[in-house]
C-alpha cells in the first residue's frame, strides 16, 4: 500500500512539473509580429538592396528563421499598382533581418508587400511597407 501512495505522489509531481514548465511562447499571437524597414529610402537604379527586420512587438526582439513566402514590390502608393518589379530574396546579414534585391526603374514611393510564417506560430504575418526610391 505504501508503494502505491509513493507512486501516485511521484506521478502527481511529474504532471505538475510538466504543466508548470509549459512554454509561455505558446501564448503569442501572430498579430504580435511585424516587419520594419531598416532604411526608408534607396537610390533609383539596378540591383538595390532592401533590408527589413521581423520583430516581436511584445518584446522588441528580432525573429529569425521566418519563412518568407510572398513578396511583391509595386508603386501602389503613387496610384500605379500595375507597375510591379521583380524582387529577389537574399540572405540576411544578422538574425531577424531579411534582404531583397530589386531594380527600381523610377523614383517614387514603392510598396513592399510581405507574407511570412513564423516558426511555432499559426497564421501569417502580412505587412505592406512603403520605401522611397530617390533619383
Amino acid at each position: 500500500m505504501k508503494t502505491s501512495t509513493i507512486v501516485r505522489a511521484v506521478e502527481a509531481a511529474l504532471i505538475a512539473a510538466a504543466v508548470a514548465g509549459t512554454s509561455p511562447a505558446a501564448l503569442a499571437d501572430i498579430k504580435d509580429y511585424k516587419f520594419e524597414l531598416v532604411d526608408q529610402s534607396v537610390q533609383a537604379g539596378p540591383d538595390k538592396v532592401i533590408t527589413v527586420k521581423l520583430v516581436n512587438t511584445k518584446n522588441g526582439k528580432p525573429v529569425p528563421d521566418a519563412v518568407i513566402f510572398a513578396s511583391r514590390l509595386d508603386m501602389a502608393p503613387d496610384g500605379m499598382q500595375e507597375m510591379a518589379i521583380k524582387v529577389t530574396p537574399m540572405p540576411g546579414t544578422e538574425p531577424g533581418t531579411y534582404r531583397f534585391k530589386a531594380t527600381f526603374d523610377m523614383a517614387g514611393r514603392w510598396q513592399l508587400s510581405l507574407g511570412a510564417k513564423v516558426q511555432g506560430e499559426s497564421g501569417t504575418v502580412e505587412n505592406k511597407l512603403v520605401i522611397t526610391a530617390q533619383k
